[in-house]
Protein backbone atom coordinates (compact mmCIF):
# COMPACT_ATOMS: atom_id res chain seq x y z
CA UNK A 1 0.00 0.00 0.00
CA UNK A 2 1.39 3.36 -0.90
CA UNK A 3 1.20 6.05 1.98
CA UNK A 4 -1.54 9.29 1.20
CA UNK A 5 0.59 12.45 -0.47
CA UNK A 6 0.76 14.94 2.35
CA UNK A 7 -0.55 17.40 -0.63
CA UNK A 8 -3.86 16.86 -1.39
CA UNK A 9 -7.00 18.08 -3.55
CA UNK A 10 -9.81 19.32 -2.25
CA UNK A 11 -11.87 16.67 -3.71
CA UNK A 12 -9.82 14.33 -2.12
CA UNK A 13 -9.46 15.88 0.87
CA UNK A 14 -13.53 15.05 1.06
CA UNK A 15 -12.98 11.24 0.05
CA UNK A 16 -10.46 11.50 2.79
CA UNK A 17 -13.17 12.63 4.91
CA UNK A 18 -15.71 10.04 4.05
CA UNK A 19 -13.79 7.23 4.50
CA UNK A 20 -13.21 8.32 7.93
CA UNK A 21 -16.78 8.80 8.34
CA UNK A 22 -17.39 5.51 6.92
CA UNK A 23 -14.91 4.04 9.06
CA UNK A 24 -15.96 5.74 12.61
CA UNK A 25 -19.44 3.88 11.18
CA UNK A 26 -18.49 0.46 10.91
CA UNK A 27 -16.25 1.08 14.54
CA UNK A 28 -19.24 1.50 16.45
CA UNK A 29 -21.34 -0.71 14.61
CA UNK A 30 -18.68 -3.47 16.04
CA UNK A 31 -16.48 -3.91 12.84
CA UNK A 32 -12.62 -3.90 13.37
CA UNK A 33 -10.69 -1.33 10.55
CA UNK A 34 -7.39 -3.71 9.78
CA UNK A 35 -6.31 -2.05 6.47
CA UNK A 36 -6.96 1.31 4.58
CA UNK A 37 -6.02 2.32 0.83
CA UNK A 38 -5.09 -1.52 -0.05
CA UNK A 39 -3.52 0.16 -4.01
CA UNK A 40 -2.93 -1.98 -6.58
CA UNK A 41 -2.19 -1.83 -10.23
CA UNK A 42 -5.79 -2.85 -11.42
CA UNK A 43 -7.71 -1.21 -8.38
CA UNK A 44 -8.10 -0.39 -4.68
CA UNK A 45 -10.24 -1.44 -1.32
CA UNK A 46 -11.04 1.54 0.40
CA UNK A 47 -11.23 -0.17 3.60
CA UNK A 48 -11.00 -3.69 5.05
CA UNK A 49 -13.01 -4.54 8.08
CA UNK A 50 -13.57 -7.98 9.79
CA UNK A 51 -17.30 -8.43 11.24
CA UNK A 52 -16.95 -11.30 13.41
CA UNK A 53 -15.34 -13.88 10.85
CA UNK A 54 -16.00 -12.31 7.99
CA UNK A 55 -13.76 -10.02 6.01
CA UNK A 56 -15.18 -7.13 4.35
CA UNK A 57 -13.77 -5.02 2.14
CA UNK A 58 -15.44 -1.94 1.59
CA UNK A 59 -16.09 0.61 -0.83
CA UNK A 60 -16.92 4.50 0.12
CA UNK A 61 -18.67 6.61 -2.19
CA UNK A 62 -19.70 10.15 -1.35
CA UNK A 63 -22.14 12.18 -4.00
CA UNK A 64 -23.01 15.52 -3.23
CA UNK A 65 -26.60 15.10 -4.70
CA UNK A 66 -28.59 11.69 -5.29
CA UNK A 67 -28.91 13.29 -8.62
CA UNK A 68 -27.74 10.57 -11.95
CA UNK A 69 -28.55 8.02 -9.40
CA UNK A 70 -26.69 9.13 -6.09
CA UNK A 71 -23.42 7.21 -5.14
CA UNK A 72 -24.19 3.39 -4.68
CA UNK A 73 -25.10 3.53 -8.30
CA UNK A 74 -21.54 4.71 -9.32
CA UNK A 75 -20.54 1.68 -8.08
CA UNK A 76 -20.91 -0.13 -11.28
CA UNK A 77 -19.14 -3.71 -12.60
CA UNK A 78 -16.02 -2.19 -14.05
CA UNK A 79 -15.81 -0.72 -10.23
CA UNK A 80 -16.82 -4.13 -8.88
CA UNK A 81 -13.95 -6.15 -10.92
CA UNK A 82 -11.26 -3.45 -9.92
CA UNK A 83 -12.19 -3.66 -6.03
CA UNK A 84 -12.67 -7.65 -6.33
CA UNK A 85 -8.63 -7.59 -8.08
CA UNK A 86 -7.36 -5.48 -5.41
CA UNK A 87 -9.19 -7.80 -2.67
CA UNK A 88 -7.98 -10.64 -4.31
CA UNK A 89 -4.34 -9.38 -4.03
CA UNK A 90 -4.84 -8.30 -0.20
CA UNK A 91 -5.37 -11.64 0.37
CA UNK A 92 -2.93 -13.70 -1.14
CA UNK A 93 -0.64 -10.92 0.26
CA UNK A 94 -2.31 -11.17 3.77
CA UNK A 95 -3.61 -15.18 3.76
CA UNK A 96 -1.70 -16.83 0.98
CA UNK A 97 -4.03 -19.51 -0.54
CA UNK A 98 -6.19 -20.02 2.30
CA UNK A 99 -9.15 -17.06 2.85
CA UNK A 100 -11.36 -16.50 5.23
CA UNK A 101 -15.23 -15.84 4.92
CA UNK A 102 -15.45 -12.19 2.54
CA UNK A 103 -17.89 -10.25 1.40
CA UNK A 104 -18.27 -6.61 -0.57
CA UNK A 105 -19.65 -3.96 1.14
CA UNK A 106 -20.20 0.02 0.53
CA UNK A 107 -21.05 2.88 2.77
CA UNK A 108 -22.07 5.93 1.03
CA UNK A 109 -21.77 9.41 2.47
CA UNK A 110 -24.18 12.06 1.24
CA UNK A 111 -23.56 15.78 0.97
CA UNK A 112 -25.44 16.19 4.50
CA UNK A 113 -23.30 13.50 6.02
CA UNK A 114 -26.01 10.83 5.96
CA UNK A 115 -24.18 7.12 6.07
CA UNK A 116 -25.95 4.28 4.94
CA UNK A 117 -24.08 0.86 4.99
CA UNK A 118 -25.13 -1.69 1.96
CA UNK A 119 -23.75 -5.27 3.22
CA UNK A 120 -23.13 -8.07 0.60
CA UNK A 121 -23.97 -5.17 -2.11
CA UNK A 122 -22.19 -7.47 -4.84
CA UNK A 123 -20.18 -10.52 -5.05
CA UNK A 124 -16.96 -11.29 -6.77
Amino acid sequence: MTPRSSIRTPKQRTGDAAEDAAARHLVAAGCRVVARNARYRDGEVDLIARERDVLVFVEVRMRGSSRYGGAAVSVDGLKQKRIARAAQHWLLANYGERWPACRFDVVTVDGGGTIEWIRDAFSA
